[in-house]
């Protein structure tokens, strides 16, 4: 039976270690998380951030708008928290409407206040080699979780199954600076089960269930980045729990692996970006 990846106790240790740094630094963090629209999951992502944030004593500030907010709103409200000394961290929460262009809104964002590191500036330094003002929060969480168990990245085959902006290629990009040796698959790819077989790390962020235990070898590590509700409602992931768990040496679950990890990356983010 596999190891469990257990995102909610890395996710606490970073905590604990956080409070103790916010503790000590005279001038807080400031966090300000932009909402637009009434999206449920979108709400009670930011209700977490917000409270998470303060539990550890970060300052939030938390701007939200109707689903028709124009862009050019949203654009002049980036600018005012740009120029905003007392903003050290600016997140926009996504998806955002139709009408609105993500990336012209991300891309409004000053890379030094840049939490998710998306914005062209972080994204193109990562993608370069060199290191940028922080690192995307997903992938991020990812690396902490494989490094917390000590689970040796270089010269390992890994296989990304998932190409977005999010989490696909920054943690392949990541994962290559480690020295690994990256594949990367998608919805167009042929014979994914070949492929996976040959990972001895697999790292999965589709959305949908993907990955079963015929499409790996025995004792890899498998990392589960999708969450979504099947049709019974239920939260899954995009790996067959339940079967990959008898193969994999390794396995971070749904919920409670990578979810953790990357509101904990989103606070080391706003912290580490206040240092800059």
């Amino acid at each position: 039976m596999a190891t469990i990846l257990d995102g909610k106790k890395l996710r606490d240790k970073i905590f604990e270690s956080l409070k103790a740094k916010l503790d000590k630094m005279p001038q807080k963090p400031t966090l300000a998380v932009i909402l637009v629209g009434e999206n449920p999951a979108s709400q009670i992502y930011v209700r977490n951030k917000k409270k998470t944030a303060e539990k550890l004593g970060i300052n939030s500030l938390s701007i939200e708008y109707p689903s028709d907010v124009s862009e050019e709103e949203l654009l002049n409200k980036i600018k005012e928290l740009n120029s905003n000394e007392k903003v050290t961290a600016i997140l926009v929460q996504l998806p955002l409407p139709a009408h609105i262009n993500k990336n012209k809104i991300i891309d409004a964002i000053l890379p030094q206040k840049d939490v998710d590191g998306l914005t062209p500036y972080n994204l193109g330094k990562l993608f370069s080699g060199e290191e940028p003002y922080v690192y995307p929060c997903t992938p991020k969480g990812i690396l902490l979780l494989l490094d917390e168990y000590n689970i040796e990245l270089e010269g390992k085959n890994i296989v990304v199954v998932g190409r977005s902006n999010l989490v696909g290629k920054p943690v392949a990009q990541m994962l290559l600076k480690r020295n690994a040796t990256v594949t990367m698959c998608h919805s167009h790819t042929k014979n994914l089960p070949e492929i996976t077989k040959t990972a001895d790390i697999i790292v999965s962020a589709v959305g949908k269930k993907v990955i079963g235990e015929k499409m790996l070898k025995s004792n890899c590590v498998v990392i589960d980045v999708g969450i979504f509700r099947d049709e019974n409602g239920k939260i899954s992931g995009d790996v067959d729990f339940e079967s990959v768990s008898k193969t994999a040496a390794y396995i971070s679950p749904v919920p409670g692996g990578v979810g953790p990890m990357t509101i904990a990356s989103l606070m080391l983010n706003t912290v580490e970006l206040a240092g800059k």
